[in-house]
């Protein structure tokens, strides 16, 4: 291991958008990764991918998280500290479900998409504040189906407070459909990403920190696993036909060229002063009104801390 190594902890890196990332950043000189995954055998199978044979030192290290889990955070963040890796100088909070078949509840009993998408990745980033180097950038990945302008066919976002979202029997919105409801909630979860970013970046700046954190939308990936939930028309539709759309000048992209984009975002130097902002692929962009919201994403950041337990001294983002 190289004195300037420095690390990169991926969540949900073990396919898709994630992995590219990965990919992307194993390219840059200097750099490692973690792979922090639910399932450590395709994470396992996924870091053979990015790094085969033994030969060379090890770049690619995997790590068991489940954002469905607050334990499994609070353990996965004890491992880190127990091993040896390089400086911690970026964390890629990337997993996510989409759950259109019905109601699912985490572990600890928040309703699962809400639980994962946010609040798993909230505590994740606290927790792990304390060992990022000081230049550290945090990246949150979002999704412009949070913003209704950009007609996604995604339903808009309703945002009831936080406390609404992580129970799992409380309505959103008007629908009672399982799907739409959970289309729904998916936007709504993407969309306390961007209140997170945001909110967490006045606090950064108040407290005169260097750690940079921004908010990443990489467009349409067909391909991926995030409709692993709908039908297998859809699948087919999503795995088949949908990728055709990537040779358009349209916000549909290869998980290859976003995870470029999510990378460069993560490490690159010429980004190195970017924080509390929204990037579109490659360039930054306005992220919907609501997002804009100071009061609203108080009331996630206040509430969050109350659902997850967080301990105020274990973290370096007050």
């Amino acid at each position: 291991m190289s004195h300037t190594d420095r690390l990169a902890i991926i969540t949900g890196a073990n396919a898709g958008l994630g992995f590219e990332c990965a990919r992307s950043i194993l390219g840059a000189p200097g750099w490692q990764v973690l792979l922090a995954c639910r399932d450590l055998e395709k994470a396992a199978a996924a870091a053979e991918r990015l790094s085969p044979g033994t030969r060379t030192p090890r770049r690619v290290h995997v790590g068991h998280l489940d954002l469905g889990s607050l334990e499994s955070v609070r353990a996965f963040v004890e491992d880190c500290g127990d091993r040896e890796l390089p400086p911690l100088a970026a964390l890629v909070c990337n997993a996510g479900v989409q759950n259109v078949a019905g109601t699912r509840r985490t572990a600890d009993g928040f309703e699962e998409t809400f639980g994962v998408n946010h609040l798993g990745h909230f505590l994740l980033a606290h927790l792990l504040s304390p060992m990022l180097a000081e230049d550290a950038r945090i990246v949150f990945v979002a999704s412009g189906t949070h913003d209704p302008r950009r007609r996604t066919a995604m339903p808009a976002p309703s945002y009831p407070g936080a406390a609404a979202l992580a129970d799992a029997d409380a309505p959103l919105g008007k629908t009672t459909d399982p799907a739409e409801l959970g289309r729904l909630r998916y936007t709504t979860s993407k969309l306390c990403n961007v209140f997170t970013v945001y909110e967490m970046h006045r606090r950064l700046s108040k407290a005169s920190s260097d750690l940079r954190v921004n908010a990443f939308c990489p467009g349409l990936l067909p391909g991926t696993g995030l409709a692993r939930d709908y039908s297998p028309l859809v699948r087919i539709l999503w795995s088949y036909l949908l990728p055709v759309l990537t040779l358009l000048p349209i916000n549909v992209h290869t998980a290859r060229r976003s995870g470029r984009a999510l990378a460069r975002l993560a490490i690159d130097p010429s980004l190195a002063d970017a924080s509390g902002r929204y990037f579109e692929g490659f360039a930054p962009a306005r992220s919907s009104d609501l997002s804009y919201d100071e009061d609203a994403a108080l009331e996630l950041w206040e509430t969050s801390v109350a659902l997850t337990g967080l301990d105020s001294s274990k973290t370096r983002i007050a």
